[in-house]
């Protein structure tokens, strides 16, 4: 008796050890880069944790790190161990590839090892200014004081474009920092702001809050002019602004750093747009996210996501493959 008790006991000991072991084994950690903790895409970074983790039944834990920017994001994916994945424009990947900008003197061939997965909510520029005229268009500017803010992608953006527009000697510029653009806004200290970031922008909802905003919307000859891909900000997306605001965005990417595996590259984009309507749910910016942004991937894709998209259909390029 005291022997079938022991072996008993043996045997189940022997089969909670296998099959903790499998759970173990099962769970996929990874390390997630977009922005830093007062940023729109750290928020991003941990709604797409959250989504990972019940999309998989807690298979796929990934921990958000805070981050500095894009270009601190590709420099990490040259010495992480490990899965991490990261946010950045595609522009940089070829940059860092080639050596050129903010990489140049700091090559290192990892990086050529990038692999695309799939698309985050895009910077979109935004001109907003005082008044609820809804729509309006950059002479509307003329005369006014605009903040464009300091060393961001927007308040560079927003610089190149007024000069671009003829408004270098038509506005003022305000010397404070973006995230004062609302206060000074409703305080009547200044008439505009530019700001970049995924919609519906926070900071534009707050400023509409009460008192309403306009929004630049730009001519299709305007954008070209930019030289920045096309984006439609949707009728109704903010309080008062009732027709769709035509402007410009930088595509954002997620990509998988070298020591990311098949099999986790293709869980990863697998489980993302499994749970993208839900992630809707959570926060109306990945409403514009699709799979036609695809287009804006220069690099390689990594081949556990092309595994994905070739099962649902959507046609991955050779040029990416």
């Amino acid at each position: 008796m005291t022997n079938t008790i022991l072996k008993t006991a043996i045997a189940g000991i022997a089969l909670f050890a296998a099959l903790t072991a499998t759970s173990v084994q099962a769970e996929t950690r990874l390390t997630l880069k977009t922005g830093g903790t007062s940023s729109s895409y750290y928020q991003m970074a941990v709604q797409l944790a959250e989504a990972l983790k019940a999309g998989t039944n807690g298979d796929v834990i990934a921990t958000v790190e805070d981050s500095q920017g894009s270009v601190q994001n590709v420099m990490e994916s040259g010495i992480r161990s490990g899965n991490y994945i990261f946010s950045t424009p595609p522009a940089l990947i070829n940059q860092a590839m080639e050596g050129e900008g903010a990489f140049e003197g700091k090559t290192n061939p990892k990086f050529a090892d990038i692999r695309a997965l799939f698309p985050f909510p895009s910077l979109t520029m935004h001109f907003v200014a005082k008044g609820d005229e809804g729509v309006i268009s950059f002479s509307d500017l003329e005369g006014k004081s605009i903040l464009l803010g300091k060393g961001s992608f927007g308040a560079r953006e927003g610089e190149k474009y007024l000069g671009l527009f003829g408004l270098n000697d038509k506005v003022t510029v305000a010397d404070a920092e973006l995230g004062n653009a609302v206060a000074a806004l409703k305080n009547r200290q200044i008439d505009a702001f530019v700001t970049a970031g995924s919609y519906p922008a926070p900071n534009v909802i707050e400023a509409a809050a009460g008192s309403g905003v306009s929004i630049v919307s730009m001519t299709d000859e305007e954008v070209a002019e930019t030289g920045r891909t096309r984006l439609v900000i949707p009728a109704g997306t903010y309080p008062g602004v009732d027709e769709d605001v035509i402007t410009t965005s930088l595509p954002v990417i997620i990509y998988a750093g070298a020591n990311v595996s098949d099999d986790t590259a293709y869980l990863v984009t697998k489980t993302f747009w499994e749970q993208k309507e839900k992630l809707v749910d959570t926060a109306p910016w990945w409403r514009g996210v699709t799979p036609e942004m695809l287009e804006s991937v220069t690099s390689k894709m990594h081949p556990g996501a092309i595994r994905y998209y070739e099962e649902i259909g959507i046609d991955v390029p050779a040029s990416i493959r």
